[in-house]
């Protein structure tokens, strides 16, 4: 049992780090960078005539100021059909609530809690509670690198700077997304690219982005095709990325809902909580 739920524990935070949701601040020596910053003031009078990376560095600028987020994330990946809404709190601490499609049992849901460094998963009055730290150590190691404010994890800002190593990059047009007129971007990356790229990150990032790498090349992945969809507003509304591997395709679309409106999440009433350290304590007595 421990197993399965420590896989469970690194499936969830590995869904928050890629989609990030959107955490932690992009920047390193990007964020700190003054130079191009009349490129932006040029961009919002004429944006039909700003080049394609104009657009991605005003957004991984914005999204220093995000403190919380709301988010949608429906695809496929390692042959598994993935469908979800998360909110997340990113300061003064990480939190999460995320409800997902039941892989098991169509047509139900499973709700996902993260809080003070552990997770929460159940439905109707019936939880586990597993330590984070404990089943999961790589995984919290990063959530803490996100609350502690590390730069560079994965996030709105993040997704653009993958995408600004795109050898290919250019603007598809202007388009309507869920009633907001955006800027589409397009382009591929290879997995060396985004290797060359982690290099001039900070040590933190980079053993995150390295991490992610390892991962994808474990599925066998060499490239990927990246989209992003900007608002007016300089922020991320939507981003998609497929590849091919070994075990199936991988077409994930992340659009983000609401950003800075307040997220609260609470633990579940302790009496319809059962934590799975107790459950294995219990079982190593049995055996």
């Amino acid at each position: 049992m421990n197993v399965k739920y420590r896989k469970t524990a690194g499936a969830v935070l590995a869904a928050v780090l890629l989609a990030g949701g959107a955490t932690a601040c992009e920047g390193g020596k990007d964020g700190k960078k003054d130079k191009g910053a009349s490129a932006p003031s040029q961009a919002a009078q004429k944006p039909a005539e700003a080049a394609p990376a104009t657009y991605l560095e005003k957004t991984k600028k914005k999204s220093e100021e995000i403190n919380s987020l709301r988010y949608t994330m429906s695809g496929t990946a390692a042959g598994e059909n993935i469908s979800g809404e998360t909110s997340m709190r990113i300061k003064p601490t990480v939190a999460m609530s995320m409800k997902m499609a039941s892989p098991e049992k169509p047509g139900e849901s499973v709700e996902i809690r993260l809080l003070d460094g552990a997770v929460y998963m159940g439905s109707e009055g019936k939880w586990l509670k597993f330590d984070l730290k404990a089943l999961a150590p790589d995984q919290a190691k990063q959530l803490d690198a996100l609350g502690a404010g590390q730069q560079q994890g994965e996030n709105p800002g993040d997704k653009a700077g993958n995408l600004s190593a795109a050898k290919d990059l250019k603007k598809v047009g202007e388009e309507t997304v869920d009633g907001q007129k955006t800027t589409h971007l397009t382009g591929t990356v290879t997995l060396d690219q985004l290797k060359a790229q982690s290099a001039t990150a900070t040590p933190e990032a980079k053993a995150r982005q390295e991490k992610n790498l390892k991962e994808m090349e474990a599925q066998g992945i060499k490239d990927l095709v990246m989209d992003i969809w900007i608002d007016e507003n300089d922020q991320t509304k939507q981003f998609r990325t497929r590849g091919q591997g070994t075990s199936g395709p991988l077409d994930m679309t992340i659009k983000f809902l609401d950003i800075n409106k307040p997220v609260e999440v609470t633990a579940p009433p302790a009496d319809q909580v059962m934590d799975l350290a107790e459950l294995g304590g219990a079982g190593q007595q049995q055996g």
